[in-house]
Parts: C-alpha cells; structure tokens; sequence
C-alpha cells in the first residue's frame, strides 16, 4: 500500500501542505480530487519523492521514500507530472523506451523491447511510434508520456492531470485504458482528476483535498453525493442517476 503519516509541506508563513495522515490499499484506482490549489499535485509528487515533505513519513509497497535508494524506488513506482521537458525530437518509441532506464541503465534489452511494444500497444501508438514527439498533438504527445511510464513496469503509478491536452474522446479512451492496466496488470493507479465525473465513474476510490488538507475519503458512493461535493468545490453541485446506475455530477 501507499501510506502518508503526518506528512507536512510548507511553502509560506500562508501556505502549508498538512499534516496528512492517508493509507491508499494496493490495487485499484484511487482519484485525487479538489479544487485548484488543494494540494493535490504536492502531495502526489511527495509520494513519488519529487519534493521532499518538511516533515512525516511516506512508505510505497513498505518501502521508505527517503531513505530507499533512488534505483529501487524507480522500479516499485513511476510518476507522470504535468510538466513534461523532453527533447522534441525524441521518436514516441525513444520517449517510451526512458520508461525503460532503471532496469536497462540505457541498454535495451530483448525483455525492454517486449514492455515497450506492449505500452505502445496498450496506449494505442503503434502508428505513431516512429513520428518525432514534435510532430504530434498535444493530445497524442500526453498518451506517449503515459506509455513511458507503463512501460517502467512499476506496481505503483502516480499519474498528474493526464487528461490534459486530451479532447473528450481520448479523455474517455485514457481512463478506460488506465483502468485496464488497473484490473488487468494489477497496477496501483493514483490519479488527480479535475473533472469529479470520471473520478465517479473509474475510480474505486476518492481522496479530497482542500486549503493544503485531507477533507474526505472514501468510495466513489460515499464522496460522489450533491452535499459533500458542493463542501469540497464550493459550488453547488448536484448528483444524479446516469448511464448504468453510476452518479453524473452536474455543476454550472
């Protein structure tokens, strides 16, 4: 499992992350979700030791963030931000293949190939993985970042906002695809989500955040209600019966 305990992230004398106390169970899809500025992003790249809390403990699969070497921690978890720099001219194929680098040091080998195929495949870029990343759309670059990271073949992967870029269409294939690799892989998929509907709908579980604090977890049935989400986005929302039986959150 992912666990946080008393985890606390100051940026300012007004701005703090925490103390976050969360246990996040292996398997699955968890949603972090809340508004702009919840914290959510610091806590998910806290998690993948992208920023260094002030203070508390984070464990991944019972490994120690901080004080687990950097090789070892690369092949339990993998981690998607929002803010991508690779060189343009990388082929998709090249960019998923870095997913790759903590068990090849840069030396493919026949196993790295076969996890790349399978991550092109699962992303749907089997075309493309031959066109220079600058040669794509925003939507098409944001599925190769993800394959990368599939094909680290991790346990553990934290994905930031990968529905950015993302039309409704391919917003819709993205969490599909993520879920697959949750039931079929039997990967820990963490995700922050703007969008509550497909935190309802792709997620086992809920965690919201709100001013730097944990405010609710819980199952989408318990966290998808008209009073608790209108608490968490302070705007009214209302939920109501969609497609399947699964709640549609409407705000406007």
């Amino acid at each position: 499992m992912i666990s946080l305990e008393n985890v606390f992230k100051r940026y300012s004398d007004d701005v703090a992350i925490g103390p976050i106390s969360l246990e996040i169970p292996r398997g699955g899809v968890t949603a972090l979700v809340g508004p702009n500025g919840a914290g959510k992003s610091t806590v998910l790249t806290m998690i993948g030791r992208l920023q260094e809390p002030d203070a508390g403990t984070i464990r991944v699969g019972g490994h120690d963030v901080a004080r687990t070497p950097s090789k070892t921690i690369a092949k339990v978890l993998s981690i998607l931000r929002q803010e991508n720099h690779f060189v343009t001219r990388l082929t998709v194929r090249q960019l998923v293949g870095f997913g790759r680098y903590p068990h090849s040091r840069g030396r493919l080998t026949v196993e790295d190939e076969q996890h790349i195929d399978r991550a092109i495949e699962f992303l749907d870029l089997a075309e493309l993985q031959d066109r220079f990343l600058d040669q794509l759309s925003g939507g098409q670059r944001q599925r190769a970042y993800v394959a990368m990271v599939l094909a680290q073949d991790t346990d553990y992967v934290l994905l930031d906002e990968p529905l950015n870029n993302l039309d409704m269409q391919h917003s819709v294939q993205m969490m599909k695809q993520l879920r697959r690799a949750a039931d079929e892989l039997g990967r820990t998929i963490v995700i922050v989500l703007h969008d509550i509907n497909y935190a309802a709908h792709y997620a086992d579980r809920i965690v919201a955040m709100n001013d730097g604090r944990l405010t609710e977890t819980g199952p989408p049935e318990e966290i998808v209600r008209g009073e608790v989400l209108s608490r968490i986005f302070h705007t009214p929302v209302e939920v109501v019966d969609g497609p399947q039986g699964r709640p549609v959150c409407v705000y406007f």
